[in-house]
């Protein structure tokens, strides 16, 4: 009779912590601008363009925040601070986004409601991989403790012994 031959189990990859937080983000990220694009185009019309694209702008980051904060980056920081470096990216965001819509709006007039899609979503793609490395480096990073390790004195060991 012979022994069992052990063999290592193999576990199937895990996903680099930093590619599971993108996936994340983007799963988050991009159904919140999925649904703001549809927002967008709802209120194409009844508001300026500008004004419409700011409104969204800001309801969808506070909702997109929130969402990264908890399922994105699993971060236990929150509160205002958070909200206002978001918002700050969220800003840049707005500012590329409607750049791209105005460019598109100075070649074509009347673009189909298509186009405009893609162009927002193109640039709100972009715009998102910007915002990533930011809320990642900046505004979700992990923050070195501040508890104070305590050091052993040699009466302290004396004590305990």
């Amino acid at each position: 009779m012979t022994a069992p031959s052990h063999r290592p189990h193999r576990q199937p990859l895990a996903a680099h912590p930093l590619v599971a937080a993108f996936v994340r983000f983007v799963v988050c990220g991009g159904g919140v601008g999925v649904a703001s694009s549809g927002v967008l185009v709802l209120l194409n019309g009844r508001l300026p363009l500008v004004l419409a694209n700011a409104l969204v702008t800001v309801v969808s980051t506070v909702i997109a925040t929130e969402l990264h904060r908890r399922i994105s980056f699993r971060s236990g920081r929150g509160g205002w601070g958070v909200h206002l470096q978001s918002g700050l990216t969220a800003a840049v965001s707005y500012a590329f986004t409607t750049g791209a819509l105005l460019t598109l709006y100075a070649i074509d007039s009347t673009p189909s409601a298509p186009l405009a899609q893609t162009v927002y979503l193109s640039a709100s793609a972009l715009a998102g991989v910007g915002r990533f490395a930011l809320l990642r480096i900046v505004v979700f990073a992990e923050r070195p403790s501040t508890a104070k390790t305590a050091v052993l004195g040699k009466s302290a060991v004396t004590m305990a012994a």
